[in-house]
Formats: C-alpha cells, structure tokens, sequence
C-alpha cells in the first residue's frame, strides 16, 4: 500500500472516530433528556414525593417533631414542634437544637420538664398516588392530598370520611353517614389504637410527684378480698392462684394512672383536663395458664353498659351484656389440656358498637347494630371503666390498654365553637367529599373551614366546609423516608434512614370485620 492510500486510510478512521463520538454525545443527551421529560411526566402524572410539615394526621403522618423516650418509664413517644413557639417562620425545621417543651409521656404519665435542649426530626416524606382517582372512586378511610379549596397553591393532606351524597355527623367521637356508624377497616383500626398505660413501662421513680401531678401507683388495682397478687421482684407480671369457682378482679384506676380522655402525647398538654372522654377502649395481655380449669376475662364498661368477653379453659368463649344470664355470642373451643397450656394472647375491644373478643387465633365478635343508641344511651360525660377478672391459676404479663380515635366535636377538643357535620348532619353534593385529620383535636379541616373554596373554572365559588373532587391530587401510598438519624450530634442533616419507620398508608379496603 502506498504512502497515500495510507494517509487517507487514517484520515478516514480519525474522521469516524470522531463522528462516532459526536454520535455517543448526542445519544447521551438524546437519553438524558428523554429520562427529564419521564421523570416529569411521571412525577406530574403517576406518583410525587411530599413532605409532611404539620402534626394534624399524627401520629399515622408526622410533621416535625421531637423525640422523647419517657426518662422515668423508657416508654418512646414524639411531640409536634411548632415553628411559631420559638419565634420561627411557618415550616421551619432547625438545624441546631432548640428548647424541649413539656410533655407528658402517654403511658406512665410522667410530666418530662421543659427546657433541655434537643435536635428536631423532620416530617415524614410520603409517595403520593397522583390521578388514582381519574380511574378508581376515592373511598372512606383514604389518606388522601387535595388542594386547600381555601387556597388552593397550598396541599394538604387528611383522612377522607364521607364520599358525594352522604350526610356526615360525628356523634360521641364516631362518624355516622345517613345515621349508621362506619366502621373502620382491620388494618386502619389497628393504626388507630392509642395507648393508655403498658404495664411493661413503669417508672424507676415512682415517689416524685410528676405522674398526673401525684406519685406513681400501679392502677390495676385489687377488689376487696381478690387473690390477684404483684411480685416485687417481677413487678409487670399479674399472678393468680384461685379457686376454679371464685371470680377475682383487677379494676383499672384512673386517679393512679391515665385516664381516657383524648389526649396526644404529641400535642400540648394545656388542654388534656378539659379534652372530651374516649369510651371505644381494648384490653391486651398474655395469659399463662397453670392449670387446666379457670376463666380469663375482660370487662368493659362504656356510658351505663357493661360488657365482658371471657374465655372459660373448658373450651367456651362468651361475650355478655350487664351481666345477663342469656350470652350475646358464644364460641365452642379447643378445651385448655395439659399439652396446650402456653402462653396465649387475649384481646378484648369495644369500638363502633362491635365487640371483638380474641383467643390465640381463635375470634369472637359480637355486633351491638349501627344506630347511635344501640350501644346505649349516649351518654359521653360518664367515664368508662376496665376491669379483669380470672380464676383458676395463672400470669398475665404485657397487659396494656388502648383507646380508639374520637373525632372531637368542639374546635382544638375542648372549645365552645361548633363545625360543620359536629352538631347536626350535614349533607354532601354531587362531587364533594369530607375530610378530617387523625390528631383530631389539632386539625384544621372540612369541621372548621369558614371560607368559601376558589373555583379553578370561573364558575361559582366551591361551598364552605367540602374537598371538590376537582381538588383531590391523590392517594398517599407509603412512608419512604421517616425522620431519619444524624449521623453525629452537630451533623446538620438527618441522613441515616429510620428503616423500622417505613411503611405503607393503609385506606379504605373491602375488607371488614365479620361477625362470626
């Protein structure tokens, strides 16, 4: 080969090398921007990251918060941080720390003093569902993010209650449409819960006065004559050695420990004496049977009733009302042998007129009907009560007590204000949908909006106290990135991810509790 075809041999390989390279960079780009327009569409199309930045769905959803571990009880629990109080702009989170604010821990009661200082979690960040509801109707229970018809460059983010059509009320803490009360789903019910007191916390300083302003006691305490005994060397277990045919009791004494009103640990305490009662209450323990005769059971009272769900050893689960000798429900079990005495779960709730009476595996619910007085007259000013009783021989150990949401009636749980669906039903319009937030009591929503909704189509303004369905942006899907961890104490950002914390929104489902 010449010495010019070789000169031209490499000019021709130089030159596609360099077309070759212009092509790659115009095929990068050409990907680059392809992968922008997705990322944009799927972001304003299929799904959207938000940031929680109030406390008004805690604690299913929280904002900035403080995390407190009971100094006296170890018992964990956050509390809302409000810009506002330490004279910061409206959804700030410091990076240094700030002040701690008194709080009062949910289960022992332990008043934790203001003043040290502590670092600021962020709000939880959510995957939102976007145009869901393009294809599928919203359903009751969703968490779902909707434009404030108020303002409507502004999102917020509630639980949905009543769908187009419905009329509304909230009746003693429940939510009643056309006049029946709606019952939550398992998984939705099973988020609700609140905790009371868990005999597994109990302080190391039960002598201060810091426990509901008084020393700490245990508040089961014993009936008069009752075999119900504490070790002092394994003070959460509850121990029993009775006869098979003697009932002996455990009350629950809510001038020891907290009461049932509906208070947040994650929100001020100033208003927790004057907060409205809560009577869907639930029992939870584990019951080790010594001997193969006795009962265990749990009674519980709500308004003048008293109901009580037991498990007799010989194989029978009941359920009874005011000690009437016909039972409401009953279930034939596995009879307590030698080879199954072990440790058993027993659970036994009285929520939206149903009680649930829970053995193991085994389940006995009992439907008290949907009206507003079929658990009795309502009557929300008697407090209710919790007794256990057993006999036979046996330890109970992780009792603890819970009460069920209650959507308060009055503005902030305890004003003299009322809203909308609060004293009198009210009345959904084609397209309109009601919302309210889980920490009921520090929500701002569909009970208290006084503002008319911007219409976005030059029609008519949207009605005062309604989400439209023009304004619903989507479904909240999962927790992805719960408050995380800093790395150090100094570290100006929580970049450790709080991986036990992530998890899904759970929402209206098809399934329910069945009676048996």
């Amino acid at each position: 080969m010449s010495s010019k075809n070789r000169e031209n041999t490499q000019q021709d390989k130089s030159h596609r090398k360099k077309k070759d390279r212009a092509r790659e960079v115009a095929d990068t780009f050409e990907w680059l921007i392809t992968a922008f327009i997705l990322a944009f569409v799927f972001r304003a199309f299929v799904m959207e990251a938000f940031r929680i930045p109030t406390g008004s769905m805690a604690d299913t959803l929280k904002g900035a918060h403080f995390r407190y571990r009971c100094p006296e009880c170890g018992y964990q629990y956050d509390y809302g941080f409000v810009p506002y109080l330490f004279s910061l702009p409206e959804d700030t989170v410091p990076v240094d720390k700030v002040p701690s604010r008194v709080a009062m821990c949910p289960s022992c009661g332990y008043r934790r003093p203001a003043g040290d200082m502590v670092n600021v979690a962020n709000g939880d960040r959510i995957l939102v569902l976007k145009c869901i509801y393009q294809f599928l109707e919203p359903k009751r229970w969703d968490v779902v993010v909707f434009k404030n018809p108020a303002e409507p460059w502004v999102n917020y983010i509630k639980r949905l209650i009543a769908l187009p059509g419905e009329e509304v009320q909230i009746i003693d803490g429940d939510i009643y449409i056309n006049g029946k009360i709606q019952r939550k789903p398992p998984k939705v019910q099973k988020e609700h819960w609140m905790i009371v007191y868990d005999n597994d916390y109990q302080p190391i300083n039960p002598s201060i006065p810091s426990f509901n302003l008084h020393q700490w006691e245990q508040p089961f305490v014993c009936t008069d004559s009752s075999h119900w005994k504490v070790a002092k060397d394994r003070p959460t277990l509850f121990s029993l050695d009775s006869s098979p045919d003697a009932v002996d009791s455990l009350i629950y004494d809510t001038s020891l420990g907290n009461d049932f009103k509906t208070r947040y640990a994650y929100n001020d305490i100033t208003r927790n004496e004057s907060m409205p009662l809560c009577s869907d209450l639930m029992v939870r323990f584990y019951v080790e049977m010594e001997k193969t005769t006795g009962r265990i059971g749990v009674a519980l009272g709500k308004y003048q009733s008293k109901f009580k769900g037991w498990i007799d050893f010989d194989g029978k689960m009941i359920i009874t009302k005011n000690g009437e000798q016909e039972p409401l429900a009953t279930k034939i079990i596995t009879p307590i042998s030698e080879d199954n005495k072990k440790l058993t779960e027993v659970k036994f709730a009285n929520v939206d007129h149903m009680l649930i009476l829970e053995f193991g595996d085994e389940k006995l619910i009992y439907d008290l009907g949907s009206d507003p007085q079929d658990a009795g007259q309502i009557q929300p000013e008697i407090e209710p009560t919790v007794e256990i009783f057993g006999s036979g021989k046996m330890t109970l150990s992780h009792v603890a007590l819970f009460r069920d949401i209650h959507y308060t009636s009055s503005k902030f749980g305890n004003g003299i204000d009322q809203g909308h669906a609060t004293n009198a039903p009210f009345l959904l319009n084609e397209d309109e949908f009601f919302v309210l937030g889980d920490n009921s009591p520090n929500s701002e929503d569909c009970r208290w909006w006084q503002n008319e909704g911007l219409s976005n189509k030059g029609i008519a303004p949207y009605r005062v106290g309604i989400v439209p369905r023009d304004y619903l942006v989507g479904k909240a899907l999962f927790v992805y990135w719960p408050s995380g961890f800093r790395p150090f104490d100094k570290f100006p950002f929580s970049i450790i991810p709080n991986v036990g914390q992530m998890r899904l929104i759970y929402g209206g489902s098809n399934e329910s509790i069945q009676c048996e």
